[in-house]
């Protein structure tokens, strides 16, 4: 699944190229995707100018003058810019086009994803009222995340995945994350020490940052706006690495499941 700084570059890609253009036409192929596309859509869209293009967790929101449109990516989901006309594949399921003939096009072959019509403002939709904050925010602080584990009886591993307390540590990042800080993900939260939340928040933020800068992690279908994958996933120090020597000790990486999730770890240099 693109995971935040999947989604971060897609937007970063995405967003020189609408913001600011209007919408000519939609093209819909596929209506069934996670929830159903609004069979409107095109007559809502059209003649609509891209205000402003943000990412929210892992949503992207495009702002429109009479509401916004919401694009999850799912599972397999990606957006491509494209220049000219050209023939879809069998999974592209969407185009926006514009009147300058650029085309946003939405690729899904497994159709997890979302594009859905909200005619008010990102807050008030119910997919994005209760988020927690961004990990990448000035809000985001060793003492916020302190303050929201000090009742959690979870596993560090799953609090850090929760979208209420912090928003787009997928798996992937959550593992990095708790290796650079040296914590184990199966701590209880709520033993968590402010000095580890402040390792951790550094960590979190680094990784993230790294990742966005390297194009993010490439799972299978991910491509990002130009089709060139990423390759963060080379720089990977546990996940997927089970069985491996820990490139900074030797110890073998261990694999356990938690919440349904595959978890890796090292037991040296993890405590």
């Amino acid at each position: 699944m693109p995971e935040l700084p999947e989604v971060e570059t897609t937007l970063r890609g995405i967003k020189p190229h609408i913001q600011t253009q209007t919408i000519a036409k939609v093209i819909i192929r596929q209506h069934q995707l996670r929830w159903k596309i609004d069979a409107k859509l095109p007559e809502i869209l059209a003649e609509q100018p891209v205000l402003n293009c943000e990412r929210r967790a892992k949503y992207l929101i495009l702002t429109f003058p009479s509401g916004i449109l919401i694009i999850h990516l799912g599972m397999s989901g990606s957006l491509r810019i494209l220049t000219q006309e050209s023939a879809p594949d069998k999974h592209d399921h969407v185009d926006f086009i514009f009147h300058n003939n650029t085309i946003l096009r939405y690729h899904d072959p497994r159709r997890f994803g979302a594009i859905l019509w909200f005619n008010s403002i990102a807050q008030h939709h119910p997919l994005l009222q209760n988020l927690g904050t961004e990990p990448l925010s000035k809000n985001f602080t060793a003492n916020y995340l302190f303050q929201r584990l000090q009742h959690c009886n979870r596993n560090i591993k799953v609090a850090l995945m929760d979208n209420h307390i912090v928003v787009g540590v997928g798996n992937i990042y959550a593992n990095e994350s708790l290796f650079q800080a040296g914590i184990l993900p199966t701590r209880l939260a709520k033993a968590i020490t402010f000095e580890e939340c402040k390792q951790l928040v550094n960590a979190i933020k680094t990784i993230l940052k790294r990742a966005i800068t390297q194009g993010g992690s490439t799972l299978r279908d991910f491509v990002n706006s130009d089709g060139k994958s990423g390759y963060f996933q080379q720089e990977y120090m546990v996940y997927s690495r089970q069985n491996l020597a820990c490139k900074q000790c030797g110890t073998p990486i261990k694999k356990i499941v938690l919440a349904q999730r595959a978890s890796f770890y090292c037991s040296h240099c993890q405590h």
